[in-house]
């Protein structure tokens, strides 16, 4: 069995960015931006309605304070700030879920706030105390062997490890840093055969040409890619014909 997410509610006022309605008839976990890169509090209720419509799992996509960045931008932002930024954008996100009839199930990082603390130790406990901090026990949601899922497990949370079909990896297990060529898998095929590949053998090609074994409970198919509600959609109808249920892990 595997998770199937994306990012969603990525849009502002009169921008849009992510294909929300559609995407939410596929993925069984919807990290909903919290309004730090993107979202703001019409979009966070509307997703979080149309999640709980259909019986997706609600998770807290949580950010650097970068807007106009779209949180992918570098931050050094004291520890102590971070977690306490964390649990606001939970905390709000929390509201329109309640509202809904759901809850908040789990915290992903976004961004830059994400590959920061797949090797900042300092960042990486900063974000599990703002999970802590907003209260329940959630399930953090990250890369195999990031730091932050070994804060998580050490703090009494959950960790859940994820994989990215359509980002290409490095040699060492981490993401290519979306600056440099091939960072994105854009090709909707090759999106298709590397999540059956993470979900089935458990592994992926390096950008180098070598493999890298990564064990995933979750499959991460970006919202913001063109075309990503069709390209997910194939995923899912790829997954059940090569006997791998889709199901949420929280």
């Amino acid at each position: 069995m595997i998770d199937l997410n994306a990012d969603l509610g990525e849009g502002f006022g009169r921008w849009t960015l992510t294909d929300d309605e559609a995407l939410l008839s596929v993925v069984t976990s919807a990290n909903v931006a919290c309004g730090f890169h993107a979202g703001d509090p019409s979009v966070m209720r509307r997703v979080c309605d149309l999640a709980a419509e259909r019986g997706v799992r609600i998770g807290a996509q949580v950010s650097y304070r970068d807007l106009a960045g779209f949180g992918r931008r570098a931050m050094d932002v004291p520890p102590d700030e971070l977690a306490a930024e964390v649990a606001y954008q939970i905390g709000a996100l929390r509201v329109f879920a309640q509202a809904a009839g759901a809850e908040v199930t789990y915290v992903k990082p976004h961004g830059a706030l994400y590959n920061r603390t797949v090797h900042d130790d300092a960042q990486a406990r900063a974000v599990v105390a703002g999970v802590r901090l907003a209260g329940g026990a959630l399930p953090v949601l990250g890369l195999p062997g990031s730091r932050l899922l070994a804060a998580a497990e050490e703090a009494g949370l959950h960790p859940v490890r994820e994989a990215f079909a359509d980002r290409a990896y490095t040699a060492e297990g981490t993401l290519v840093p979306r600056r440099e060529p091939g960072a994105v898998v854009e090709d909707a095929d090759t999106v298709v055969r590397r999540a059956v590949g993470f979900a089935v053998d458990g592994g992926v090609e390096a950008i180098d040409g070598t493999r890298v074994a990564v064990a995933a409970r979750s499959l991460c198919v970006h919202g913001d890619t063109p075309g990503a509600a069709r390209i997910a959609a194939r995923v899912r109808a790829a997954l059940a014909e090569a006997g791998v249920t889709v199901g949420a892990f929280a």
